[in-house]
């Protein structure tokens, strides 16, 4: 088990505020420059992770380390894994406390879209570290809660891989599976010749998030059963 800190994060002005939409020379500018030059006095992303090994295939299960997984997508794209990341990345809890921001909607807004440029570097360097360290080649990865097949509530076990993850790099998992601070992201990565993204079995018209498009016909040519 490995933690990541001290990742670097690049916050230049000019990229930041034309990514706020925020014009160089209109009132709200100096602003943000002040709260750009606090958080980043601040912001410390993380993240913590583990390789491990894949134990056991059932029909619709995957046990790692002797922890067992439920989905059929993930037991499917695991067929020729032998070892997986299991990771958690956050934004940090210190953004959590950036001073003066509370009770304003544009500040706050602002600063949820810095922790989102932060959690973006943790996962960048999550997987340029694994990528420098362990050599897997090409990695695709699943989230619990990204597909109906990988309910949220498996966020449990996948905690439990990593031990003390709140302890380690500041992130909680709540009563109902959410992560705490917010923008943070958890998964495994794992070695794959075919390049896989949830977003791929996803419906789901209108998603900010999307990835890739939704290919409806990809769940029964790979994933469904065969009779």
């Amino acid at each position: 088990m490995e933690v990541l800190s001290n990742i670097p994060v690049e916050l230049e002005t000019e990229v930041v505020l034309s990514h706020l939409r925020v014009g160089k020379g209109s009132e709200d500018a100096d602003r943000a420059r002040e709260l750009l030059d606090i958080v980043r006095e601040m912001v410390n992303p993380k993240a913590i992770y583990d390789l491990c090994a894949v134990d056991e295939k059932g029909s619709d299960t995957v046990e790692i380390d002797g922890v067992v997984f439920t989905s059929r997508v993930l037991r499917v794209n695991l067929e020729e894994a032998h070892r997986v990341f299991p990771h958690v990345a956050t934004c940090g809890r210190e953004l959590e406390e950036v001073p003066g921001v509370a009770g304003d909607p544009l500040l706050e807004y602002w600063l949820e879209e810095l922790k989102v440029m932060a959690l973006a570097a943790a996962g960048k360097h999550l997987r340029e570290h694994i990528d420098a360290k362990y050599k897997p080649g090409k990695m695709s990865g699943m989230a619990p809660g990204s597909l109906e097949d990988w309910p949220v509530t498996q966020q449990k076990q996948l905690f439990s891989l990593l031990g003390d993850v709140e302890g380690k790099i500041g992130v909680r998992l709540t009563d109902s599976f959410l992560m705490l601070p917010l923008k943070s992201v958890s998964g495994l990565l794992f070695p794959t010749e075919t390049s896989f993204e949830s977003c791929l079995l996803c419906p789901r018209k209108v998603c900010p998030g999307r990835r890739a498009r939704y290919d409806p016909d990809l769940w029964e040519e790979r994933y469904a059963k065969k009779r």
